[in-house]
């Protein structure tokens, strides 16, 4: 196989890499540039294969690593509704309440269950499309 396809290969990987963003891509485009690089010093066949599995293996354990290092976990983004003040239009029997919010209604609950329900609270934290309700810190105890 001649070394110059490695390198056109490497850069179809480039390529498709710069629309995926996981740098898994850009891993194998490195391998594939290594086995032209060994194709170009005069490696056979063979050898190609083998700097490319290598740099390939490596290059993907590193990959891997790197997107697994905090714990496996997707780094949370932050919401920017928490803070936010909401009005209380009506609580239902289990606990969970109605809002009114950004122009909508929206489902809520409390943060605990010793939360005492108002008529104004802040949202703690978001949930899907469940806004999380807790002391309004500027309310008055009724």
């Amino acid at each position: 196989m001649p070394w110059w396809i490695w390198w056109v290969l490497a850069l179809a990987f480039a390529g498709v890499e710069m629309l995926t963003g996981t740098f898994y891509l850009l891993a194998l485009a490195l391998a594939a540039l290594a086995g032209g690089v060994v194709g170009w010093l005069g490696g056979s066949f063979a050898w190609q294969l083998f700097a490319v599995s290598v740099a390939g293996i490596i290059g993907c354990s590193l990959t891997y690593y790197w997107h697994h290092r905090a714990g496996g976990k997707p780094k949370q983004q932050m919401a920017l509704d928490v803070g936010q003040r909401v009005r209380v239009l009506e609580w239902n029997d289990d606990g969970s309440a109605r809002v009114s919010y950004r122009g909508s209604r929206w489902d809520a609950i409390v943060a605990t269950p010793d939360t005492p329900r108002r008529d104004n609270m802040v949202i703690v934290e978001v949930r899907g499309s469940v806004l999380v309700l807790g002391e309004n810190p500027l309310s008055t105890p009724r």
